[in-house]
């Protein structure tokens, strides 16, 4: 079984490319999680390349920004391919089936990101102030 649970933050905003063959989104980002355990009073953290494709892809690159909380369910993939020079080169990265929000409130850039793309007009969903009562 190959699947893979993290929640980090962050390290830039999500890069969004198209593939040339058939135009299918593909974004990619690194996360930084942190350790369980602190070495001398440090916390340590591991930086997690990520890869989005689809729907999938374009939801990370229009709502994720740098700083952000973030959690990824996926694949772990390997894949090797050779330069120019003859030279091998291995990577080793999360394919990401599903991505959600994990701060517990969106702040700052983020909502202002939200907001200057219409992010709450075309996807269902519309900001509330904290006074509001819900809908339901």
């Amino acid at each position: 079984m190959n699947k893979v649970v993290l929640m980090g933050r962050l390290t830039k905003d999500p890069e969004l490319r198209y593939t040339t063959k058939n135009n299918t989104a593909v974004a990619s980002f690194t996360l930084a999680v942190n350790r369980r355990f602190t070495q001398e009073g440090q916390p340590q953290a591991d930086f997690i390349n990520i890869i989005a494709w689809g729907k999938t892809a374009e939801f990370a690159s229009k709502y994720f920004v740098k700083g952000q909380q973030v959690a990824v369910i996926g694949k772990i993939q390997t894949r090797t391919w050779d330069d120019s020079e003859g030279k091998r080169h291995y990577v080793t990265e999360v394919v990401a089936e599903e991505t959600y929000f994990a701060d517990s409130k969106r702040t700052g850039e983020a909502s202002q990101k939200a907001n200057t793309q219409g992010g709450n007009s075309d996807d269902g969903f519309y900001p509330m102030d904290e006074e509001d009562d819900l809908p339901f």
